[in-house]
């Protein structure tokens, strides 16, 4: 079963959960239900990306305080926050701390379903991007030091004599060490690596 993605519902109020797992459930999301915040930052390295919708008052980390915790985090997942009539102070800070956008309480059902659509759409990109940067990030980390330098020498376009010259160590062993940088980064060809370095930080403009 297809679904449009993945909708993480926060809120303390039991009927309001009940309701958003019915009409996003029958708008096919795939719905996860959370009392309150702190269970959903536990649940969270865990989670497939998604859509995150949030109570603004709750007890415990209330709606601003979860945007401020997943801000510092990184965290890739779009954030819609609902609010009560009149907490337009907050709905601002909401969208200054990060979210995507905020719905004053009560909504209308179609209203809410387009938001999600775009939050996801909008935050699939940023999401595909942070994984990548993650994953290019742990290649690096796999390096022995000395692979490290070899690959550091080769994104600055040196020749394996002069990386050997430089580390007082056989042209030999340096083809050694390329050939183990090439694999541990899962890169094909030297421009692959450049660009490999470029995504880890490790070349300066």
């Amino acid at each position: 079963m297809t679904t449009n993605g993945i909708v993480y519902v926060i809120d303390d109020d039991e009927a309001m959960r009940d309701s958003l797992n019915f009409l996003l459930d029958s708008s096919g999301y795939s719905v996860t239900l959370f009392d309150d915040a702190q269970r959903f930052l536990d649940a969270l390295p865990g989670l497939a990306f998604g859509c995150v919708l949030s109570d603004v008052r709750m007890p415990g980390i209330d709606g601003i305080e979860l945007l401020k915790l997943m801000k510092a985090q990184h965290s890739p997942f779009p954030i819609l926050i609902m609010t009560g009539h009149g907490d337009v102070p907050l709905a601002v800070e909401a969208m200054k701390l990060g979210a995507v956008d905020f719905l004053e309480k009560p909504f209308e059902d179609d209203r809410l379903v387009t938001m999600i659509e775009s939050a996801i759409r909008q935050g699939e990109p940023a999401a595909r991007t942070e994984a990548i940067s993650q994953d290019i990030a742990a290649r690096v980390a796999s390096l022995s030091p000395r692979e490290r330098q070899v690959m550091e020498g080769l994104v600055a376009g040196l020749s394996n004599k002069l990386i050997a010259r430089e580390y007082d160590i056989s042209p030999r062993t340096i083809e050694v060490y390329r050939a183990n940088v090439m694999t541990k980064m899962q890169a094909n060809s030297l421009s692959e690596l450049v660009r490999l370095a470029m995504r880890a930080g490790m070349l300066k403009d």
